[in-house]
């Protein structure tokens, strides 16, 4: 009898060691993360939005999660997508995650054929932490009293104005595609390699509109250097007051540049739901907030996984026939 009373205890006592091993991976995965330093890979290089954006974060992210750390990692190259293959081959553990950017995570498919990942199915989409406002600008030399004007010269001048992006199937070059076909105009496209360039030029002359984010053209706007004439959200922002949207003369016209999280795909659901609510109470603070709205005139968006998801679907669907329509390519 007392045999067995001791080998029931030693039963018991090993079950309830090993009771942790049996708990779903999601269920400790969600308990536990972040164990060690997590990973945000970023797919372009230091100093731009996305990586501002990603550096705010990381500068918080010790302080919610109770001492580790969030380590940005740089990898640009080919619109985003050397990044986003890196991320995709990953393990969905939650140690390696990227700052999702609509190229490497949602169109960069359809704007390179030859990319070796699909990004609608390569990603675990877990929350869409901003919107950045776009503005449509022109050189001062452009004599238009307002966007009804500009499109009303445009089509007494078909070909006759050019206009700078940042690159082929950039945000830039999409936001003017998707105004040229709503405003039912032609210009001529000039791509440069980034941001700051494509302003430069435009200020310079080498282009006379460009629709850049509003933080890029904020400074030459005030400075005379260039002209705002409407800005790519509704609501408009107040960093350029009594600038009209787009949507005042297209109506329904609504573009912006967004930034995520996401993580390769088949990450577990408790743990998505874990990393949504650490990044999630990250953007929700009021001095995080302010710092994305001076620096980049951004504006927080939260919400859950799902909604994410969705917006990114979304985004697929609405630039699709932009890009097969305009022949637009980065390969």
């Amino acid at each position: 009898m007392r045999t067995r009373m001791h080998r029931r205890a030693a039963l018991a006592r090993l079950a309830a060691l090993a009771a942790p091993a049996l708990l779903p991976v999601a269920a400790r995965a969600q308990s536990t993360w972040p164990d060690r330093p997590i990973r945000l890979v970023v797919p372009f290089g230091p100093g731009g939005a996305i990586d501002t954006l990603s550096r705010t974060m990381a500068a918080k992210f010790s302080e919610v999660t109770g001492g580790q750390n969030l380590v940005v990692e740089n990898r640009p190259g080919a619109g985003g997508a050397i990044a986003g293959l890196s991320v995709a081959r990953e393990r969905p553990d939650g140690l390696t995650l990227m700052m999702a950017d609509i190229g490497a995570n949602a169109i960069g498919k359809e704007l390179n054929p030859s990319l070796a990942y699909d990004p609608p199915t390569a990603f675990t989409p877990i929350i869409h932490l901003v919107n950045l406002p776009a503005v449509l600008m022109a050189h001062p030399s452009v004599a238009a009293r307002d966007m009804a004007d500009i499109i009303a010269q445009a089509r007494a001048r078909p070909d006759g104005f050019t206009y700078s992006s940042a690159g082929n199937g950039n945000g830039s070059h999409l936001f003017m595609a998707l105004f040229l076909k709503e405003a039912g105009i032609r210009m001529v496209h000039v791509p440069y390699r980034s941001g700051a360039e494509m302003v430069t030029a435009l200020v310079r002359g080498d282009a006379q509109f460009g629709f850049p984010t509003v933080s890029s053209g904020l400074q030459q706007i005030r400075a005379g250097n260039a002209k705002a004439y409407g800005i790519g959200t509704s609501g408009g922002t107040p960093l350029l007051p009594g600038v009209p949207a787009v949507s005042s003369v297209l109506p329904g016209f609504e573009v912006a540049v967004w930034h995520g999280i996401v993580g390769p795909a088949g990450m577990e659901p408790a743990l998505v739901r874990r990393i949504n609510e650490v990044f999630g109470r990250i953007a929700a603070m009021p001095d995080v907030q302010q710092r994305i709205f001076d620096g980049q005139a951004g504006t927080v968006v939260g919400g859950t996984p799902e909604d994410f998801a969705v917006h990114i679907a979304r985004e697929v669907a609405r630039w699709t026939p932009i890009i097969r329509e305009g022949g637009i390519r980065t390969e």
